[in-house]
């Protein structure tokens, strides 16, 4: 847009009704603003939510955070499952459970996105945000201060006058589309060369849950993998990530007898609870996992990307939304330390989030690595025995590194930086030896001096 425009009007447009931009409007309309939302679908709480790619969503402190500011920690609480650790099984249906914290205090949520949103929605428009539904944002006039939208049903075009815009429209956002088009940022979208598909294994008896409830499982196969969250139901979610090409892979699986032997024999204790195994496998789409990263996130005091739409992340370290939420926050914060000054607000903005949200997207990529072939590596688990060990006898100076990105407001890039070099001192203790009895804990105490010195503090 032309230039810098002082908040006069007070008012706000945001492009994307998702999770971060309901709870973006939510944020906004607290603090007095205007605030429309422009959203390409239909209202998901007045028609049932299509299935297969609604992959389950794993919230955690940050995403916690957020909630408890606007006031509805609680309520999405009552809507989550804890999930204590990962339940690994192996090939021939044997279990081991790693815990993800120290204790029953650290765990991550399993919460339905579909459910999450739908709150959000509700709780901006009673603090008086206007949601526009089945408006496409097809571009925008940087020019005129004009955001255009098409009607998804009636096909009709309307320019509509936004002094101020927020694009939180995702992985494909149009307005990040449009900044490229007019050089106001560079873009780059890595897919992996891994899909996804959405399956379910449905409750029991009486809604009983046929996998222990308070855990994420996961088949780790190492080229791919099978993970299952609860639901409050009694179902689980399963999300096969496989290749799209090669042996084995999604191009393989061509019939009903291919993918029923495939699930046979690759997860033999999953596969008799799918019942609608091979008729989900068929009919539910295969999507895509990719990293999108691009520079600048805004256009002077006008435009500004947040969410997916500047920082797309793969899902393996169940932070996409965590991060998008952690966005809102620190949007609000620069708000109320930057107002009425837009351009310095999405200035300091985008200082604060880039670095760290190129962090999480690297340590999202090596965490699929490590779920899907080191989980169940007894030196895996040995690094994790001492990583807890060392956290109780250095408190705030050594912090596993799920436990910096999961537990704790610690910024995603020095989770990232301390983690390598928390990940040095555990390869030195861990190398030769087999048992946490072993742990050589005078070289501990001088590595932890030497390397870890100061405290970590939560943001």
């Amino acid at each position: 847009m032309s230039k810098s425009t002082p908040m006069s009007n007070n008012c706000i447009t945001l492009v994307g009704a998702g999770l971060a931009g309901s709870l973006l409007s939510i944020y906004l309309a607290k603090r007095g603003f205007d605030v429309e939302v422009y959203e390409r679908r239909s209202d998901m709480r007045a028609e049932e939510i299509s299935a297969g790619r609604s992959i389950n969503l794993a919230l955690s402190t940050r995403g916690i955070h957020a909630l408890d500011e606007v006031g509805l920690k609680q309520e999405v609480m009552r809507i989550a499952i804890p999930m204590k650790g990962r339940m690994v099984h192996d090939l021939n249906g044997g279990l081991a459970f790693h815990r993800y914290g120290k204790d029953d205090t650290e765990v991550i949520n399993s919460v339905s996105r579909g459910e999450l949103n739908m709150k959000l929605m509700t709780e901006a428009e009673k603090q008086g945000v206007q949601i526009h539904f089945n408006r496409r944002c097809t571009g925008i006039d940087f020019g005129a201060d004009k955001v255009i939208f098409q009607d998804t049903k009636s096909k009709a075009e309307r320019k509509t006058r936004a002094s101020v815009v927020i694009g939180t429209d995702g992985s494909a956002s149009a307005i990040r589309n449009d900044m490229q088009r007019e050089d106001k940022c560079a873009f780059s979208q890595d897919f992996l060369e891994h899909g996804y598909k959405e399956l379910t294994i449905p409750p029991g008896t009486n809604g009983a849950f046929q996998l222990e409830k308070n855990a994420l499982h996961i088949w780790p196969r190492g080229a791919y993998m099978l993970i299952a969250l609860p639901n409050l139901d009694g179902s689980f979610t399963c999300t096969l990530f496989f290749s799209f090409e090669g042996q084995p892979s999604f191009a393989r699986l061509q019939t009903e007898a291919d993918v029923s032997r495939f699930f046979e024999a690759q997860f033999p204790d999953a596969a008799p609870l799918m019942p609608t195994l091979v008729e989900d496998f068929f009919a539910n789409p295969t999507g895509k996992l990719a990293t999108v990263k691009c520079q600048p996130w805004h256009v002077a005091g006008s435009v500004c990307l947040l969410g997916d739409a500047a920082h797309a992340i793969v899902p393996f370290f169940g932070q996409g939304m965590n991060c998008a939420f952690e966005d809102c926050t620190v949007l609000n914060e620069c708000i109320g330390k930057l107002r009425p000054d837009w351009a310095s607000i999405f200035k300091e903005f985008e200082a604060l989030r880039k670095v760290n949200a190129d962090a999480i997207a690297d340590l999202a990529l090596a965490n699929y690595h490590e779920m899907r072939d080191h989980v169940a590596d007894p030196k895996f688990q040995l690094k994790r025995q001492v990583e807890f060990a060392l956290e109780e006898k250095y408190p705030g100076v050594f912090i596993p590194r799920y436990s910096m990105v999961s537990f704790h407001r610690i910024p995603y890039s020095v989770a990232k930086s301390r983690g390598e070099i928390q990940a040095d001192i555990l390869h030195e203790l861990c190398d030769p030896i087999d048992t946490l009895e072993q742990v050589d804990w005078m070289s501990a105490e001088r590595l932890i001096r030497d390397k870890l010195q100061e405290k970590l503090l939560d943001g």
